[in-house]
């Protein structure tokens, strides 16, 4: 906005478009060329900008769409206002190697399009090189941001008026190893906590191989740190792990998630699964959701797996049919419907907190609770982002009904 362009929907038919694309399955690759075909529909004459992971993998597949001006990669994205000072004649293609990307660069953001929450990126890449993710050689390799800029900008987004600041990347269970001075996220958490007037911090997916004692107790006697852990699992099944490149096994994970439900009874614990691995059997996928329904843990982010050009999966024998993958899905996600509900029900008639998201659904407003209970109440539009007390009363519509506590 400070260069002169005004934000605009894309229905309005905007001049200048935008696209950041993603590109961990072909489902989202999809999407972002469905985007720039759509932005050329309601403007012919629009010039579109490509970026994101999709532009630094497969930068030519963007190049050859018709209207698309720019492709550039996920470190030229940086330098946005300089590329749009190139001719519009011909499509400018600038995709640098990624795997030699050093720093951390955090732009100075003082606002997003939500007022409830807003998202630091702490670490960006990683050297893990599960053999189905895309991600190494899309982000590049693991690096961090210096703690004294993180700090800064939560606490310009802090007086900014947000109430929680999430903290997000790659891999940033393994933040700071990089550093010329290193630290962990543990310290980086207890500095936030300590040097800024942060309301809430949320902690973005992390590892299970990273998610150490002394973190697990620093969440359990905050007051700030959510008791919300995003955590990838991936398969249920140890022989599946092994061919996806995961450096655990299930009696490991179990042993984890038993103690992070010991450690912080009322956590929201969330894993990432990836159905249809190449090879996965009927017998290895029953032995995952058995394994699944067995844990403590609250919901799941179910994913079927997308063949991705370039990564060892990609090559492996056994693909599995699109539609058994998708049936797997599906279960898992019956499932985690059922955990959700039960979980989200042990909460009616307690005082919650929670932080009031823009608009509304269904005549009720929208808050999150600080363990990641999606709540319906009744209220006024203006209390958007702000901290409330509610008391759930009931379970409907797949979401917890609550009343404002006085």
């Amino acid at each position: 906005m400070n260069a002169g362009y005004q934000v605009v929907s894309l229905d309005a038919g905007a001049e200048l478009v935008i696209v950041n694309t993603c590109t961990v399955t072909s489902a989202t690759d999809a999407q972002s060329r469905n985007l720039i075909r759509r932005a050329r529909r309601l403007n012919s004459r629009c010039r579109v900008v490509v970026t994101g992971c999709y532009a630094q993998v497969d930068p030519n597949a963007l190049h050859d769409l018709p209207g698309v001006s720019l492709v550039i990669g996920n470190e030229e994205k940086q330098r946005l206002l300089e590329f749009l000072k190139k001719e519009r004649d011909s499509t400018y293609v600038e995709v640098s190697d990624i795997r030699k990307a050093e720093n951390v660069c955090l732009q100075p953001l003082t606002s997003f399009a939500s007022r409830s929450r807003a998202f630091v990126q702490i670490q960006n890449g990683c050297d893990a090189f599960c053999s189905y993710c895309i991600i190494p050689y899309a982000r590049g390799a693991s690096r961090s941001a210096r703690p004294d800029a993180i700090l800064q900008q939560v606490s310009g987004l802090v007086e900014s008026g947000y109430r929680e600041i999430v903290l997000t990347g790659i891999h940033i269970g393994g933040y700071g190893a990089d550093l010329q001075l290193p630290v962990t996220l543990n310290d980086l958490v207890q500095h936030i906590e300590q040097k800024t007037k942060v309301h809430r911090l949320r902690l973005g997916s992390i590892e299970p191989t990273e998610l150490t004692d002394e973190l697990l107790e620093s969440i359990a006697a905050s007051r700030v740190i959510c008791p919300h852990l995003h955590i990838p699992l991936q398969s249920g099944d140890d022989d599946v792990l092994q061919r996806m490149g995961r450096t655990y096994g299930t009696g490991f994970f179990a042993r984890l998630v038993n103690k992070i439900r010991d450690v912080l009874p009322p956590s929201a614990i969330c894993l990432d699964v990836i159905t249809g691995f190449p090879g996965e059997t009927d017998r290895q996928f029953e032995n995952s959701f058995d394994f699944i329904a067995g844990l403590p843990v609250t919901d799941l982010h179910v994913f079927p797996y997308s063949k991705r050009p370039g990564t060892p999966a990609a090559t492996l024998p056994d693909q599995i049919p699109g539609d058994v993958s998708r049936e797997r899905a599906a279960r898992l996600r019956h499932l985690a419907a059922e955990k959700y509900r039960l979980f989200a029900e042990s909460f009616i008639g307690q005082e919650l907190e929670v932080i009031v998201e823009d608009g509304k659904k269904a005549g009720l407003l929208k808050g999150m609770s600080r363990n990641y209970l999606d709540i319906r109440f009744p209220g006024e539009s203006s209390l958007a982002g702000q901290c409330l007390l509610v008391k759930p009363t009931s379970w409907i519509d797949d979401a917890l009904r609550a009343e404002q506590v006085a």
